[in-house]
């Protein structure tokens, strides 16, 4: 789905490669000018930013895993870009940790890091963020990358699962503070996706497991989700602020 170009100005974390990577493809290739954030991945991260379609994106360094880097991060890409429309908090840690498996001091600095990526780098960008459009006297948009794992569980990522339910919690109550700005805040919630992450799993009987969850039996695309995010944030989808996309393929059905 091709939306009209807004030229507007799109932070996305973690777009060094997979899915941050396709999002910043599907903002740039409409006309929004895109931040480029990465961790520890400039490489891959310039391969990002040299591959996009346009003019004026920028490339954005720096540890989310505090409140000083977040806010360092916020303030590099409001500077490059001139201000900031659009938030795509995208940037995660994902690291398997059973508890009958893991020892406590591994499970407890698991938690921690999950913690400070997942939930409070995401909360920490949205103040940046919010306080920013509202200074500037801008409506704008938020959208969470969220998880099925929220709803479902995630046995072997537990911390994953915990922190993904809170971002959406996180989204809906941004949405019911922030409209009276004219921000809008959404989530999306992926099933399994395909990036270069992943791609060992999708060999062999655990890929034709993984994709048996849906009854398409295939998994999604990093750009079917990165379109959906761009819609999230589009003007047409304000009314879909304190929203929560499921996109998994029917794979899981809430109630």
């Amino acid at each position: 789905m091709n939306l009209p170009s807004t030229g507007r100005r799109v932070l996305i974390t973690g777009a060094s490669r997979g899915l941050g990577r396709a999002v910043a493809h599907a903002f740039a290739v409409n006309g929004d000018r895109v931040a480029v954030h990465y961790g520890t991945r400039e490489d891959d991260a310039r391969r990002t930013l040299d591959a996009l379609p346009g003019t004026g994106h920028v490339l954005v360094s720096g540890d989310l895993t505090d409140a000083p880097g977040a806010a360092g991060v916020a303030d590099r890409a409001f500077a490059g870009l001139g201000g900031i429309d659009i938030l795509v908090n995208n940037a995660a840690v994902n690291e398997r940790h059973p508890l009958a498996e893991t020892p406590y001091d591994e499970w407890a600095e698991m938690w921690q890091r999950h913690v400070s990526v997942n939930l409070l780098a995401t909360a920490h960008l949205s103040h940046l963020a919010a306080r920013r459009m509202i200074a500037d006297g801008k409506s704008g948009r938020i959208v969470n990358i969220g998880s099925r794992g929220a709803f479902r569980g995630e046995p072997d990522h537990p911390a994953y699962g915990a922190t993904k339910a809170a971002v959406h919690a996180l989204g809906q109550s941004l949405a019911v503070s922030l409209a009276p700005y004219g921000i809008g805040v959404a989530s999306v919630a992926p099933g399994f996706f395909d990036t270069e992450r992943v791609a060992d799993r999708l060999t062999g009987p655990e890929g034709d497991a993984i994709r048996a969850q849906s009854p398409f039996g295939r998994v999604a695309s990093a750009d079917e989700i990165a379109s959906a995010v761009r819609w999230l944030a589009s003007p047409e989808a304000e009314w879909s602020s304190g929203t929560i996309l499921d996109l998994n393929g029917a794979s899981h059905l809430r109630t």
